[in-house]
């Protein structure tokens, strides 16, 4: 049941994604003059082959527009006459343009038309930032609040000089007020100057470069975890935690006579004592009482702890008004838009390229439930990628497609239509391949936890 409501949530947001991306493309064109032959959410044909298996599920005609709904899921499109696409034939660029034709028009209108798209994502990103913030407002956890310091999620950052424990005060000089993003500037600076806060006075520490790269090689995706105190959240059936007597709500402060009030001191400490047996220092109402229980051989006794921060931490929430909402909303996507170029070269990185992603591990980033907060939230993330990366100047995108008609401009001269379109094979063979490779790696990611993981 989860996995069908992050799925349903991932093809309505993407639903939302396609129809309003095309629609751009769309207005434009007929705007500037231009006839559309179809505009379609997913593809009638088994992408990118348009005359295999050409099928919809619903079509209807509307003047010179036929309107529809495709049974291949992944992506849709609309077919303006005279643009070079996957479904432009050899018998279309040898004839003559007509009027109406996308490549009659001048560069200016073709240009509007094919910058549409993106444009139309940008403002929906923006739109989607705002409204957002005008219904459930902004939370942000303050460093400040993490009164129980960090702790580092690899050793290698041990290594560099942090101590579990520590409090960050700034990344080379500049102070990070929100934890949250915290761990995302640590991974795209790559490097840096860090001060802690250690026992009451001000530490420096170096993060060498290629810290990312170690963390990400091992698929560790932050730097560091907040502290917790170790409050059982849930017990597995017939563990040694149950038949040792833990019991959910129990808070855990100690192992073996050591006080250890926080989960991750905890843990280490359970791990060191794989296959022996234990005795857990636990408080339920007021009574502190003493459970001994056995460690399985993967240094595990069978609980889990509450990792909700906001049981622990005073979290920030900011509530904004209609019109105040607006700036902010603006501010919040190009922000995103400015940072996601500064997340894409770490894809670039033998560590990074195994961090792709295909469609699952999109539909993984949505809530288990029907969390309407978090879907819009999503959807405007996934609308401002999807604008950064449609205007990448590769062909086959309305980059390239950008990028062709910006060269007609200087040169002013128009690139034959045959260029145009052998450019497009290429990259369209550069998309599939990326394409199989995130969906690859997501395949292998779930084989791996499925069948190997235990």
């Amino acid at each position: 049941m989860d996995t069908l409501i992050r799925v349903s949530q991932f093809i309505l947001s993407l639903s939302i994604l396609i129809a309003l991306h095309e629609w751009g493309h769309y207005i434009t064109a007929k705007k500037t003059g231009m006839r559309v032959n179809k505009f379609y959410l997913f593809f009638d044909f088994l992408f990118p082959f348009a005359n295999i298996a050409n099928f919809a599920i619903f079509k209807k005609k509307v003047g010179d527009t036929e309107y529809g709904l495709g049974w291949f899921p992944f992506g849709g499109y609309v077919q303006i006459a005279g643009m070079v696409d996957e479904t432009t034939s050899e018998e279309d660029l040898a004839k003559d343009p007509e009027p109406y034709e996308f490549r009659a028009k001048p560069a200016w209108a073709r240009l509007l038309v094919m910058a549409g798209g993106v444009t139309v994502n940008m403002i929906l990103g923006i739109i989607i930032f705002w409204l957002v913030l005008v219904v459930w407002g902004r939370e942000s956890l303050p460093v400040e609040n993490v009164k129980y310091g960090y702790y580092a999620t690899d050793s290698v950052i041990n290594k560099a000089g942090f101590k579990d424990g520590d409090m960050v005060a700034s990344l080379n000089g500049k102070k990070i007020a929100d934890f949250n993003k915290l761990n995302m500037e640590l991974l795209l600076l790559d490097g840096c100057t860090m001060q802690v806060m250690r026992e009451g006075r001000p530490v420096d520490i170096v993060i060498p470069e290629g810290t990312t790269d170690s963390l990400l090689s091992k698929d560790i995706k932050s730097y560091f975890t907040p502290g917790l105190p170790t409050i059982v959240d849930s017990v597995e059936q017939l563990s040694n935690a149950q038949k040792g007597g833990l019991l959910k709500g129990d808070k855990v402060i100690g192992v073996n006579g050591k006080s250890i009030p926080i989960y991750q001191d905890l843990s280490k400490e359970i791990r060191a004592n794989k296959n022996k047996d234990i005795t857990l220092a636990v408080v339920r109402n007021k009574d502190t009482l003493s459970l001994p229980m056995k460690v399985n051989d993967k240094g595990m006794i069978g609980f889990r702890p509450d990792f909700k921060l906001d049981h622990f931490f005073t979290i920030k929430k900011e509530e904004f008004g209609f019109f105040a909402a607006f700036p902010a909303g603006v501010k919040e996507a190009f922000t995103l838009l400015y940072n996601y170029p500064r997340q894409f070269k770490l894809l670039f990185t033998k560590a990074g390229a195994k961090q792709i992603g295909g469609f699952g591990s999109m539909a993984k980033q949505f809530s288990t439930t029907w969390d309407w907060h978090a879907f819009w939230r999503l959807t405007g993330i996934l609308s401002v990628i999807l604008a950064f990366m449609n205007i990448l100047p590769i062909p086959m995108l309305d980059g390239g497609y950008i990028l062709f008609l910006l060269i007609e401009v200087v040169i002013r001269r128009k690139i034959p239509e045959k260029v145009v379109g052998y450019a497009n094979m290429v990259g369209l063979v550069l998309i599939l391949g990326l394409l199989l490779f995130a969906n690859g790696n997501d395949i292998y990611k779930w084989v791996m936890e499925t069948w190997f993981t235990k």
